[in-house]
């Protein structure tokens, strides 16, 4: 149990029996009555954003959520095997879970897998990841001037839009939040 007090961005809230992830709050000191905080949560399960008031002082009931540096795998079936370094236990984790993110993932790539009673409940991926050019269109000789794009498809099945000069076979850096092409590795 925490206080409204000690909420800061990032701490993981058990409303209701649903987990809320604290993206922003604001404590608020009106002229007439009691003070409160105004906060900003997120469902971690659904990704629901919504606006929640607590008085101040009011007690939350905060979740334990152990985040720990894991080892993709392998993919079994519709699930993604991630290993924990410390203990060399495996974990499956559902393709839900990890979302758009599994258009990065590579065998042996880290990422950062947040449990709480035994359960995943997201997966956070490095900011940059190095990606090797399946397949892309050659670009032409004169077009290299004009500063456009074409699509290419990475190695993990992912399909990006890179700058004309790139070509089959480079490596690549690109960004997992939105996916976008940010120089050759």
């Amino acid at each position: 149990m925490a206080t409204t007090n000690d909420l800061k961005n990032g701490i993981v809230l058990d409303l209701d029996g649903q987990l809320w992830t604290v993206i922003d709050f604001q404590h608020v000191k009106p002229g007439k009555g009691g003070a409160f905080v105004r906060t900003t949560l997120k469902s971690v399960m659904s990704g629901k954003v919504v606006d929640k008031t607590f008085n101040a002082g009011t007690k939350v009931e905060t979740a334990t959520v152990d985040k720990r540096n894991m080892t993709f795998l392998y993919k079994d079936g519709s699930d993604f095997v991630f290993m924990d370094g410390d203990t060399f236990d495996q974990i499956p984790v559902s393709a839900d879970v990890v979302g758009s993110g599994a258009g990065y993932l590579l065998e042996n790539a880290q990422a950062v897998v947040a449990v709480h009673d035994s359960i995943p409940l997201f997966v956070e991926l490095p900011v940059t990841v190095e990606l090797l050019v399946q397949h892309t269109d050659p670009g032409l000789q004169g077009d290299r001037s004009t500063g456009g794009t074409k699509p290419a498809t990475l190695e993990t099945g992912l399909s990006i839009n890179v700058p004309l000069f790139v070509n089959s076979g480079d490596r690549l850096k690109v960004d997992t939040r939105d996916g976008r092409y940010l120089g050759r590795a």
